[in-house]
């Protein structure tokens, strides 16, 4: 094994694809702390909108291992980042700080991360890819302007992927996303193929995204509620249920959620309406949607069971894979 700095931006990378599809409408960003000796402090990332960006995660982190338990009290990420730059100003000299993403230059839930890494005095920062945001873009110049040494390009094209969602709502287009759980020999049925952690870190998803896809006939059979209880959130998506047939019975649960509309559609067309999608299902949906997903999402069970399994055709390229305490979770790109 290299220890170099792509090995480094790897790691930032790996944490930074946990919060997928988390951080909507913000890209999923990754940051990793080394101290002057070549320890690494943290490995953080930023996990969800108008919350902590990556740096700043990773700094606290960083103050936390050093003894500072101060700012686990303050409640603003504005607060936290205040503090920091308070307390420890040019504290991390001879320190590098690594980022899959150019530290940003806006003023949003917290000052600009770039006038975060200076104010800590980091020496050198290593950047994986520019900004494509206009808003937020400039991080690097402003660095390299403040004296700090600066690279950038370290596996600029796997940091491109992890924020290809973010750049579609850039573009003012739609990301989909396709969601499919099955045990290691491919079955798909059963009550819960996922473990309890994967089927909460759905349930979370499901906070963040506008729409929610499913076909009629799993509806009709399965009667799901496709709300959020798993994390306790009454936020829930809007529903499309794809089917040629409108007999389903509105008592299913589904129908029952408050603050959220249920389309019933034969087509994908209301998709435009919406910018952050997941589709759930199983073969049927598989095939009927393969032209319009980006990305797919495969929850797989150590476990193996006889019953239904899926057969696909699909011409797929792995994103990244990691595991939660039982379950591989594999995010793919559908090569159209």
């Amino acid at each position: 094994m290299v220890i170099n700095d792509e090995f480094y931006m790897q790691l930032c990378l790996n944490e930074a694809w946990k919060y997928q599809a988390l951080t909507y409408p913000n890209p999923p960003v990754g940051a990793l702390i080394l101290d002057k000796h070549g320890n690494i402090l943290s490995i953080e990332a930023h996990q969800e909108a108008r919350q902590a960006h990556a740096e700043l995660n990773a700094a606290i982190q960083a103050v936390i291992k050093l003894g500072d338990t101060k700012i686990t009290k303050l409640p603003s990420p504005g607060e936290k980042h205040s503090y920091l730059c308070e307390n420890y100003q040019n504290y991390f000299q001879g320190c590098t700080i690594y980022v899959t993403l150019e530290p940003c230059m806006h003023h949003g839930s917290t000052p600009p991360c770039s006038i975060l890494i200076k104010s800590l005095g980091f020496t050198k920062v290593v950047i994986g890819t520019l900004d494509p945001n206009p808003m937020a873009k400039g991080g690097k110049q402003y660095l390299i302007e403040q004296n700090h040494e600066v690279l950038s390009g370290i596996l600029q094209k796997e940091c491109k992927q992890l924020l290809y969602p973010f750049i579609k709502w850039q573009m003012n287009k739609n990301f989909v996303f396709f969601k499919l759980a099955k045990f290691q020999n491919g079955t798909i049925t059963g009550k819960h193929v996922s473990s309890l952690e994967s089927r909460k870190l759905v349930h979370k998803i499901r906070t963040k995204i506008d729409l929610l896809v499913i076909g009629g006939d799993t509806v009709r059979n399965d009667r799901p509620t496709l709300d959020c209880r798993l994390v306790d959130s009454q936020k829930v998506p809007d529903i499309l249920i794809i089917t040629s047939d409108d007999n389903l019975d509105r008592e299913i649960p589904l129908f029952k959620v408050p603050n959220r509309k249920v389309y019933i559609k034969n087509d994908f067309k209301l998709l435009e309406n919406y910018k952050h999608i997941m589709i759930e299902g199983g073969e049927g949906m598989f095939v009927k949607s393969r032209d319009i997903v980006d990305f797919y999402l495969f929850f797989t069970s150590p476990k193996t069971k006889t019953g239904k399994t899926i057969q696909i055709d699909a011409n797929l390229k792995s994103l990244h894979c990691f595991k939660n305490s039982s379950d591989t979770i594999t995010w793919l790109e559908n090569i159209r």
